[in-house]
């Protein structure tokens, strides 16, 4: 039995559901984010109770097709994006569809009558958060951190990040480390 989650979109709300699983006696196959493949089938009773559970951390159920199509999209974003070594060849778009058996047009239409925004929006956001990470562990540099998420050129990434965030990539940078050294000082 698959079960959909919600809000499930790191490795700390991995280790909670498992966490919670093992409260309720509950035998898994595997945990990723947004989905759990749970090996026995779950009584009413169970599938309550670990509802509401999971909601003590945020955390929720999904019944509607809609929003478990939804999560999906968002699970597969944050994963390629926060998680993995090597972005997929090619467009976003071709992987989204081909990894979730869909047309891309139908993908996109329900991801933005139901979030309000397009899926392309979501992973430029996304996108700028793993920038703003990246920066901070000063690992790379901004030519390899534009490479290394398939930006065309380290100006279209300053572009976007500046379009986001306000400021442009060193100038973020330069806060975070004032700010660093501002807390040694106490």
């Amino acid at each position: 039995m698959i079960l959909h989650i919600k809000f499930m979109v790191s490795l700390r709300c991995k280790m909670v559901v498992k966490e919670e699983l093992k409260k309720l006696g509950l035998h898994y196959s595997n945990v990723d984010l947004g989905t759990v493949e749970i090996i026995e089938e779950l009584d009413p009773a169970q599938k309550s109770q670990l509802k509401n559970n999971l909601q003590k951390y945020g955390l929720e159920l999904l019944d509607d097709k809609k929003n478990i199509l939804i999560e999906k999209i968002k699970s597969l974003i944050i994963e390629m994006i926060h998680y993995s070594e090597e972005p997929p060849e090619g467009n976003y778009s071709d992987y989204i569809s081909e990894k979730l058996g869909y047309d891309y047009t139908y993908l996109s239409n329900i991801f933005s009558e139901v979030k309000g925004t397009t899926i392309q929006q979501y992973i430029i956001i996304h996108k700028i958060e793993r920038v703003k990470e990246l920066l901070l562990y000063e690992e790379l540099n901004l030519t390899e951190i534009s490479y290394k998420l398939h930006y065309s050129s380290v100006a279209h990434l300053s572009n976007q990040f500046k379009k986001i965030t306000g400021l442009t990539p060193s100038y973020y940078k330069k806060i975070k480390e004032n700010r660093k050294r501002n807390l040694e000082d106490l």
